[in-house]
């Protein structure tokens, strides 16, 4: 995207933006694709065309070469409401994935995606999952597809702590179907979607280049995770909380203080798993070989981060989210950047 070189973030330093904010100053490798976006919760691509979902206003956009944002449509039923909303999205062929909180619920519905870049469109819903626990807090949210061409659904315990060890409810789980919402044959566990479980509220999940799939996941007070998962494992919440060294449970790989931390999204590149922090406001790297290390990625000041995707272009998306009424929004708050990777 050519565009995007002359999109390098120019922020003046020292400007103040009301309540003594100040403007960001990311590293000088960092570019800004847009801005402008209200609570934005997950970006995905459609031939080479990012498409982002806004948690309130429910609406999916399009993101332009130019940084342009345009609206493709609104999912219906959606009923945002604390963590509550339009959150994941997924994109396989021609069709667009979206998990969102309705009334009573959280659901995964699809349609068909229609038209050129600048004037996409999308066609009717049809629902994949529904029925799945939803609360003000812990919907979980993320959606993916894997390697094996099954989709992933990341889903929180809507407060409901115990449900997370009850393998006949949806809440505090991954979940693996077909594209269609089947349960596939090879599932952990006969005649369910549940694929891992024992989840608080795990909001990533990506895979290596050898199918390893890895979560990122919210605890409470204690250890916010990052853990390999592993079909049919049990992560332990609420019995336990970050490394147990209990063999009843799957340990992380990875734990930190929630204040730190607040894992959202996450990508895998060859050599590294990048995961956007909400409190704890940075671009977390830990390389592949070796998971027990971690680093952070220089970006500046960007406040909340909720999601980082790899783009068409190699670059690593990452998406701010001071507006979700959790942070302190900036000028041009919520934005994209563009942020170079290794490997």
């Amino acid at each position: 995207m050519a565009a995007l070189a002359a999109s390098v973030l120019m922020l003046a330093t020292g400007a103040l933006l009301g309540c003594g904010a100040v403007e960001p100053e990311p590293a000088s490798d960092v570019a800004t694709i847009a801005e402008g976006l209200d609570a934005p919760w997950s970006i995905a691509f459609h031939d080479g065309t990012a498409l982002v979902s806004e948690r309130d206003s429910a609406r999916i956009l399009e993101i332009g070469d130019d940084g342009s944002v345009r609206e493709v449509g609104v999912i219906d039923d959606v009923a945002p409401g604390g963590e509550g909303g339009l959150l994941g999205l997924a994109v396989r062929g021609d069709e667009l994935y979206a998990y969102f909180t309705a009334d009573g619920e959280n659901r995964v519905e699809r349609c068909t995606i229609s038209g050129d870049p600048g004037g996409l469109m999308l066609g009717d819903a049809e629902t994949v999952i529904d029925g799945i626990p939803s609360a003000g807090t812990h919907n979980g949210g993320r959606i993916a597809f894997g390697p094996d061409g099954m989709l992933y659904v990341t889903t929180g315990d809507a407060g409901d702590r115990d449900s997370a060890q009850d393998l006949g409810a949806l809440s505090g789980k991954i979940l693996r179907l077909t594209p269609d919402g089947a349960v596939p044959d090879d599932n952990p566990f006969a005649d369910s979607p549940v694929y891992s479980y024992g989840h608080r509220n795990p909001q990533g999940i990506a895979w290596d280049a050898d199918g390893t799939l890895y979560a990122s996941e919210f605890g409470q007070d204690t250890w916010d995770e990052l853990n390999v998962i592993e079909a049919g494992g049990n992560y332990g919440w609420p019995e336990v909380e970050g490394i147990a060294d209990d063999d009843d449970f799957v340990d992380p790989v990875q734990q930190w203080s929630p204040d730190e931390a607040s894992p959202s999204g996450m990508a895998v590149t060859d050599s590294e798993i990048l995961i956007a922090n909400l409190r704890g406001e940075r671009l977390r790297v830990v390389p592949l070989d070796d998971l027990s290390a971690e680093s952070e990625r220089g970006i500046g000041d960007l406040g909340r981060l909720r999601d980082v995707v790899i783009a068409p272009d190699g670059a690593a998306w990452v998406l701010t989210n001071n507006t979700d009424g959790r942070g302190t929004p900036l000028d041009g708050d919520d934005r994209i950047v563009s942020v170079p990777v290794t490997g």
